[in-house]
């Protein structure tokens, strides 16, 4: 029964250690890993809008109001997570970042960047988060396939099967119809939500 006792002691000291390491690493390793999320986070907002200075939070998002927004749109499988409205160097407000997750990919989430300048042009797309299968649905994150969304001023994308011939349209990826869903509607709803809230005839 001693040993028994003594042994219980030894490996609830032992846990009371370890748990005390952790606890420590955590704190000492939570800044620079906030750090590094924030500044990946900044060099994806200046990839998509380069000709901002500076990126904010915006301040009035709502994100009940963005789902109630994309439900609406038909597009429920996407939760818009932050937007970051971008700011020249004069401070003059040119344009937003909104960061969206789809729920739609093959091989998971996938989480998208979308810069919208003032006239409602996507300057560009960065992905932040994705794992579709390599070779097929991967292919998203090449410049071939999201060059396409760039320097575009339409309301919504859709994906075709037969070669792109209309602003609006994006070239499918071979094989990989979900990821192009998933993608396109990623975008769409950033769109969406720039129309109704951020534009200038939007609800804001």
């Amino acid at each position: 029964m001693n040993k028994m006792i003594k042994n219980a002691l030894i490996l609830m000291a032992i846990t009371l250690v370890a748990g005390l390491g952790l606890g420590v690493v955590y704190e000492i390793t939570k800044a620079p890993i906030k750090t590094a999320q924030e500044k990946a986070k900044q060099e994806a907002y200046k990839s998509v809008l380069p000709d901002a200075a500076e990126f904010t939070a915006y301040a009035d998002f709502d994100a009940a109001k963005a789902a109630d927004i994309l439900n609406e749109a038909g597009l429920d499988s996407d939760i818009i997570n932050e937007v970051a409205e971008a700011k020249d160097s004069s401070g003059e407000t040119i344009g937003y970042v909104v960061t969206v997750t789809s729920k739609e990919g093959y091989g998971g989430d996938i989480q998208i960047s979308t810069g919208i300048d003032s006239t409602g042009t996507v300057k560009g797309v960065s992905i932040l988060s994705i794992s579709e299968t390599a070779g097929l649905g991967m292919q998203a994150a090449e410049s071939k396939f999201t060059d396409q969304f760039k320097d575009k001023q339409v309301d919504q994308f859709a994906y075709t099967k037969s070669g792109a011939s209309a602003d609006n349209e994006i070239d499918a990826l071979s094989g990989a119809t979900i990821t192009t869903n998933a993608f396109t509607n990623n975008v769409n709803a950033a769109l969406t939500y720039y129309a109704e809230v951020l534009s200038e005839g939007g609800s804001n």
